[in-house]
């Protein structure tokens, strides 16, 4: 647990699914734990249990339940954190249009719904990786990881927005690990297989998509949320070091058919 110890983790959209999974498992690790959520009050009493389990392993823990888009909160957070502190940014934000392309009982996609989900689910975190970088806030050999997904590439009616967010997003990455390799910033995605978290379910026709998923899938289950925040621990160790710009799929098998 030393080789976490005084570090923290920051994670946007960190309350529920991936982010909160990930959140625990470095927490149980001894990485202090930095949440930035956006949640209504009557989701709040579950999350805070989560946090006192997280607070019992002894690490200390932050939460912020406001906007990690807006740049005067991005700002406002980073002065909570002293220079050379941050091993870790994780971005889980989940905010995106799912509205169809062509959809004649309901509102179809508009250019603005892609602006919106772009920009939370992409280069939001562009703008705080740059801040993080302005203020020195990093630590030598930080990690930079975002949660893709195999929607990047295929194609499922009320997805366009998010696909096209992430394919900007491991765009970014691909970038991201090549310019900030100088400052010893590594910058990688997770593509989790198909997870029931909260995101997931938000999908139209999602039960579908799950039975699929576990068809295809050689384990013939889903992933967990656990075996994502596994990934991301194993991603944050020092053998890690050399793992930089890629795509890391943590599906047991089920996007090789």
């Amino acid at each position: 647990m030393s080789e976490f110890k005084n570090k923290w983790a920051i994670i946007l959209g960190g309350s529920s699914g991936l982010g909160l999974a990930s959140a625990k498992k470095l927490a149980s690790k001894g990485m202090n734990i930095c949440i930035i959520h956006r949640d209504r009050k009557s989701n709040l009493a579950m999350f805070e249990k989560e946090v006192e389990t997280m607070n019992a392993f002894g690490v200390t823990v932050k939460t912020f339940n406001k906007d990690a888009l807006n740049e005067a909160v991005r700002l406002e957070i980073i002065k909570e954190f002293p220079k050379h502190s941050v091993k870790l940014l994780l971005h889980s934000i989940a905010k995106g249009s799912l509205k169809k392309m062509n959809n004649a009982d309901a509102e179809t996609l508009t250019k603005q719904d892609f602006d919106i989900t772009i920009h939370a689910m992409a280069t939001s975190w562009y703008e705080w990786v740059q801040t993080l970088i302005a203020n020195q806030i990093f630590t030598d050999k930080a990690r930079n990881i975002a949660f893709t997904s195999e929607g990047n590439a295929r194609v499922w009616p009320g997805y366009a927005a998010v696909s096209a967010a992430k394919s900007v997003l491991e765009a970014l990455m691909r970038n991201m690990a090549v310019e900030l390799a100088p400052l010893e910033i590594t910058t990688n995605c997770i593509q989790a297989g198909t997870t029931e978290t909260p995101s997931f379910l938000a999908i139209p026709e999602s039960k579908k998509l799950a039975e699929m998923a576990k068809f295809r899938n050689p384990f013939s289950r889903l992933t967990t949320p656990a075996d994502v925040a596994s990934a991301v621990y194993l991603l944050c160790k020092a053998e890690a070091d050399w793992i930089n710009g890629t795509v890391l799929k943590v599906d047991g098998g089920e996007s090789l058919r």
